[in-house]
């Protein structure tokens, strides 16, 4: 049986197409408003290294900068990550009040890494007994026998948000 010719024509002339705008919606979605670096791995390769940005909704005055491999066009990215939060303005007693303070504590920001499911995710947990907050970034897919992660410390001296640790002599 002879394969239709003008079938397999139109499906190339309709697949084109198609495959042009993937690219693009692929290549746009690295794109965002909190990135604030992005450094080439190489001429020959897909990656980049981006840097964003994060502002913790409850405590204002902490910001983080994320940095992750960003791999356009290919169906999985590494699961490296680096992360570092500093106070870059007032944190209050009230701040600290509404921050939830469970062991696990809660997850505050969450971007997708691939079409598999795999995610960033940056939870802050507080540390009532040094006055910390910690953020720690980490990939929700294992990758290589490890579930990759990176941690970050925010101490609370020196704000209006730091209390002296209760002795009990």
């Amino acid at each position: 049986m002879r394969p239709n010719t003008s079938a397999l024509a139109s499906l190339r002339t309709f697949s084109r197409p198609l495959l042009a705008a993937s690219v693009l919606a692929l290549s746009l979605t690295g794109c965002s408003d909190n990135e604030v670096g992005d450094v080439s791995l190489g001429l020959f390769t897909t990656k980049d290294i981006k840097i964003q940005i994060f502002n913790d909704p409850e405590v204002s005055g902490v910001t983080c900068h994320i940095s992750h491999v960003k791999a356009d066009l290919d169906f999985s990215d590494p699961s490296d990550m680096g992360i570092s939060c500093r106070q870059t303005g007032e944190i209050t007693e009230e701040m600290i009040e509404n921050v939830d303070k469970s062991k696990s504590g809660e997850v505050v920001f969450t971007a997708s890494k691939s079409i598999l499911f795999k995610s960033m995710k940056i939870r802050r947990i507080f540390d009532s007994e040094n006055q910390t907050l910690m953020y720690l970034s980490y990939s929700t897919k294992e990758t290589q026998g490890s579930h990759k992660h990176s941690l970050s410390t925010v101490p609370l001296w020196g704000t209006k948000a730091w209390k002296a640790p209760v002795t009990t002599n």
